[in-house]
This record gives C-alpha cells, sequence and structure tokens, in this order.
C-alpha cells in the first residue's frame, strides 16, 4: 500500500456502478479533513475495455445531484491500482472473489461499497446496466446511504 491516499472502487464494466460510485465518494471526501480531503478515488472494472464511455443513465442520475461523470472512460483493474490502493470497494461479492483470485499479493482491504451500513441492509449493488433511469437512480442512493459508514472506515485507515 502505498503512503497516499488512493481508493479503487471495482464493479465489472466500469462503465455505470463504479464511476458514479467513485465520484459519490470523491465528492464526500471534499468535505472531510487531511489526509482524507486529499484522497483520490479511482474506478475500474474487472472484465473492462478500456475507454469505452459510462453509460447515458449513471450521467444523468448523478447530474441530478449536480456531479458531472460524462468524461469518465473505462479501464481495466491492474495489480499496481490495487497495490497502490489504501482500500478497494467492490460492488459485489463475485467482484471480490474475482479481485482475490486474480491478485498477486491480494490487497489487503477489499471491502464491499456497502459494507459498513449497520443493521442488515443489502450489502451488494445490483447491476443497472440497460435498466431505466430510475433503476439508476435507486442504485445513486443506496450508493448516497453507504458513504457515511464507508467514510467513517476510512478514517479509521487514515489514522
Amino acid at each position: 500500500m502505498s503512503a497516499s491516499g488512493e481508493i479503487l472502487v471495482v464493479c465489472t464494466a466500469n462503465i455505470c456502478r463504479s464511476p458514479m460510485a467513485a465520484a459519490l465518494l470523491q465528492h464526500a471526501l471534499l468535505v472531510e479533513d487531511e489526509p482524507l480531503k486529499s484522497w483520490k478515488v479511482v474506478s475500474a472494472g474487472v472484465v473492462a475495455r478500456r475507454g469505452d464511455a459510462v453509460s447515458a443513465n449513471s450521467v444523468a442520475a448523478l447530474k441530478k445531484v449536480g456531479i458531472d461523470i460524462s468524461g469518465h472512460r473505462s479501464q481495466p483493474v491492474t495489480q499496481e491500482m490495487m497495490d497502490q490502493a489504501k482500500a478497494v470497494l467492490c460492488m459485489t461479492e463475485s467482484h471480490r472473489a474475482m479481485l482475490l483470485v486474480q491478485a498477486d499479493p491480494a490487497p489487503r482491504h477489499v471491502h464491499l461499497f456497502r459494507e459498513f451500513i449497520p443493521g442488515d441492509a443489502e450489502r451488494e449493488i445490483g447491476d443497472p446496466f440497460g435498466g431505466p433511469l430510475s433503476l439508476y437512480e435507486a442504485v445513486r442512493d443506496e450508493m448516497v446511504e453507504s458513504i457515511p459508514s464507508l467514510v467513517k472506515y476510512l478514517r479509521g485507515l487514515a489514522a
């Protein structure tokens, strides 16, 4: 793990969930104290192609909360990204399993984006790909709900 702060957010193709989650988390970290305020949040996909545009509904769902991700381009997860990350945040257990099998060495802090929510909330974030804007908005809201508990966890990593 590097001394600088970098958080890696992972989904399947890096065109829907992880770009949205990364942008929402980056936005939340901007109001934190240092060092979290300076941490960079990046996203990638376990089977992503390099250079694909983010889905239009992902852009629209975040535009409604004042965040522009229209310039995002997909990228595959690399070992270097995992090695540099303070934490790797996945959308589903299958993403986590793929990373842990493929990585050498495996990242130390691999979690689900919603893992730290207290109670019995659903931990995985489903794939909205191909669905209506309302599904993307529901996914966005699941991510937003996750942010306070996730930031609390990241504060612990920064200490």
